[in-house]
């Protein structure tokens, strides 16, 4: 059975915070709040706990994974950025964005598309996310934990309680930062060409077409 942590949505206990961040260190996989729906995730860099969230997920090993970073700076670690991509990047986050970027040599190829060597990178306003990342001093992967939630949708939506008594023998960790269950999705946006690529609409898409993003 999972632990649960109840964490504050925007100050976030340290000493908590330090326990998840341990956790994760040693191959946890959590459930936890981002700026758009809650996420299944763990440290980039442990290759056990990567490939038992693609297992939860049923995802196979040619299929991207998204992770989080802490800022500009720590996404060109991991992603060759262009001037244009920078610029847009740059006024887009922390948002609900997730950006496409070919892959450097620092990201796992269990976590990127090994056809493309791309990756997707996200960097989240929100500061539980946020102050994980910073302490861990590595990226966390982010996928989607409503998509394990088969009775989940929009218009028929399930509470927070619902989720992780469905999750929680699935998972070492639950964030609750009691917060409603949200579900809209980020907005991606290709940036591997010479103009930002909106491939899926969701929160903020409206900010990225004013900046430049072209609709698909």
């Amino acid at each position: 059975m999972a632990t649960i942590y109840k964490l504050h949505p925007d100050n976030p206990q340290s000493r908590k915070v330090e326990a998840v961040v341990s956790a994760l260190r040693q191959g946890a996989v959590a459930l936890y709040p981002t700026d758009t729906v809650y996420a299944i995730g763990c440290d980039l860099n442990h290759r056990g706990a990567v490939q038992r969230v693609r297992q939860l997920k049923q995802l196979a090993n040619d299929k991207p994974l998204t992770f989080l970073c802490a800022s500009l700076s720590n996404i060109a670690d991991y992603a060759i950025v262009s001037d244009s991509a920078y610029r847009l990047i740059k006024r887009l986050i922390p948002g609900p964005f997730t950006f496409l970027l070919p892959a450097t040599r620092q990201v796992p190829r269990l976590v990127m598309s090994p056809k493309r060597r791309t990756t997707g990178i996200r960097v989240p306003d929100h500061a539980i996310c946020l102050e994980l990342v910073k302490r861990l001093q590595n990226p966390v992967i982010s996928t989607s934990a409503l998509t394990l939630l088969p009775e989940a949708a929009p218009d028929r939506p399930v509470d927070k309680m619902t989720m992780f008594d469905s999750l929680e023998q699935l998972v070492d960790i639950v964030i609750d930062d009691d917060r409603p269950l949200a579900y809209e999705v980020s907005t991606i946006l290709d940036m591997e060409g010479d103009e930002p690529r909106m491939i899926r609409q969701g929160l903020g898409w409206e900010a990225a077409l004013d900046w430049g993003a072209q609709p698909v």
